[in-house]
């Protein structure tokens, strides 16, 4: 096994956790409450912002060109989601500007820009991992015919298209990481704060 199917493994409890989250069962049966859903697509995006900036950070600690195309392309990913995000709130009239993070929201983005301006590009990748392939699970667990009006959420992240991305991510994670406890503690870290994520969307 690589180093990412080892940790995606060693998580497995927090990836049936997210899985089995109220917050992910009702946009797979799409009973999810609107304002619920409309509240998420706002901290998300104001998550995936800073999520890109991380992919940015790593990129200038790069020191090899197939790595530096290869986030590159990460952050053309997250592009793609925050159009997503554009989509619903332009159809659903949700309020995106001046959005007010939630402490789950800043926990999870706090940890993430730390970890990318302080930490070696191992420990980066294992703590953006998570995000990627968690949420490529979901996509593929759900089924997006019973999502009813989040059918396009279930099928952004069932596209090939993500799992590729989430899979380049994998890449550079087994190519800079290794199995010691930083590595460990990031992934393991980054995948408790996408379940508390959930939560804290459901319970506002």
């Amino acid at each position: 096994m690589t180093l990412s199917q080892r940790l995606w493994s060693a998580n497995g409890d927090l990836a049936a956790a997210a899985l089995a989250h109220p917050f992910v069962a009702g946009l797979g049966d799409g009973s999810l409450d609107r304002e619920v859903f409309a509240g998420y697509v706002a901290q998300d995006a104001f998550f995936l912002e800073s999520f890109a900036r991380a992919y940015a950070l790593a990129l200038t600690r790069s020191s090899d060109t197939p790595t530096l195309l290869a986030l590159a392309g990460l952050i053309a990913g997250v592009a793609d989601e925050l159009g997503l995000h554009s989509s619903y709130a332009a159809q659903w009239g949700i309020d995106m500007v001046g959005v007010e993070p939630t402490s789950a929201t800043l926990a999870y983005t706090d940890f993430l820009l730390a970890t990318a301006a302080t930490s070696g590009l191992g420990e980066i990748f294992a703590a953006m991992t998570p995000c990627m392939r968690l949420y490529a699970y979901l996509g593929t667990s759900l089924n997006a015919d019973a999502a009813g009006p989040y059918a396009d959420w279930v099928q952004t992240y069932a596209d090939p298209g993500f799992e590729a991305l989430a899979s380049s991510l994998e890449g550079l994670l087994d190519q800079h990481g290794d199995d010691g406890p930083a590595v460990e503690h990031a992934y393991r870290r980054a995948m408790r704060l996408e379940v508390e994520f959930f939560e804290s969307a459901l319970s506002g």
